[in-house]
């Protein structure tokens, strides 16, 4: 397997990016622009929430970014009775040598599919915090430092869903994207059934396209972007006008203006360029902030949302003008 090292040039990332999206797009079909999302939050070194109803591809989703990524690839199935020793593994007792060995839960991996993550109770929830924050979890005092890269691809129900345990905010702060698939048309959805019949099986093949070396060239790529001063201000009064707007609880923390600039420049080197314009900073904020914003309460029985709050402060905050950088 061959391919370009992009380390020193940001704009190679876009080739690098179609080859993974075509790799998984012959697994999930027609939901490119979402699965473009999701490959920016991997290529911002960040953690993706899934959120939607089953059987819209989220798992499928998930197992084909770490086949055409080169990932180790475990999966944990989130129940009520999942412990947190289940996911992060525990230390068990060798008679013969009279030691306790550590063995490692599915959290040790280069992508890690935590699903139905809303499926299982808070202190289980939480075991992935240090994870996803850290990069290491803490077992009997014992820290142990994950793989690099590391990245969690959760799938979650709606919270209306039956069964299902709303995830606090301090865990949904550390998802860097929140994206949804919705239901296919029905052309795709057709496209879906021709293809199972034609293929005559149920896996589908998906080429691997780098490794988890390759992948970390590309994050090192991605960090080479320039984002202009205009940009950055534009990032933060964006979050900045989610904390005043009338039907917010609470608005976005710094973490939401951090995580529009990541984002908005991995979403810049997917499309070929080398620095972010306003533009990208739109196209993601829909996925970086929504999940951030509580509404308040009494609100619940109307139509407002983080994503309507997102949508209202994108139309009424200025964006700067789009201008390439002086080089």
């Amino acid at each position: 397997m061959t391919h370009t090292d992009p380390r020193t040039d940001p704009t190679q990332v876009a080739d690098f990016a179609e080859r993974v999206l075509d790799e998984v797009g012959r697994a999930v079909v027609g939901k490119r622009e979402v699965l473009a999302l999701v490959l920016a939050g991997i290529l911002a070194k960040g953690h993706v929430l899934l959120e939607d109803f089953p059987g819209l591809g989220k798992t499928l989703a998930a197992r084909s970014f770490a086949r055409a990524l080169g990932l180790e690839f475990s999966r944990a199935q989130f129940t009520p009775d999942l412990l947190p020793a289940d996911l992060t593994g525990s230390y068990v007792y060798d008679q013969r040598r009279a030691e306790f060995d550590f063995r490692a839960g599915p959290v040790f991996a280069g992508l890690l599919l935590a699903d139905e993550i809303n499926r299982t109770p808070p202190k289980t929830q939480a075991a992935l915090l240090e994870a996803m924050q850290e990069g290491q979890v803490t077992v009997e005092g014992q820290t142990h430092a994950l793989p690099s890269p590391f990245h969690v691809l959760a799938t979650a129900n709606p919270v209306e869903y039956e069964g299902t345990y709303p995830l606090p905010e301090a865990q949904l702060d550390r998802f860097l994207l929140r994206v949804g698939f919705g239901y296919p048309s029905a052309s795709e959805e057709y496209d879906v059934l021709r293809r199972r019949l034609d293929r005559q099986r149920e896996e589908v093949d998906v080429a691997q396209v780098s490794d988890a070396s390759g992948l970390a060239a590309v994050q090192a790529a991605v960090e080479q972007v320039v984002v202009d001063e205009s940009v950055a201000r534009y990032c933060v009064a964006l979050v900045t006008a989610t904390r005043d707007h009338a039907d917010v609880l609470t608005g976005a923390s710094p973490r939401g203006s951090l995580g529009l600039v990541l984002t908005a420049r991995a979403w810049a080197a997917i499309r070929g360029r080398d620095f972010v314009v306003p533009e990208d900073v739109k196209v993601v904020a829909r996925a970086v902030l929504a999940h951030r914003i509580t509404v308040k309460p009494d609100l619940w029985m109307t139509q407002a949302s983080g994503t309507r709050v997102v949508d209202a402060v994108l139309s009424s905050v200025a964006a700067p003008r789009t201008l390439e950088p002086h080089r």
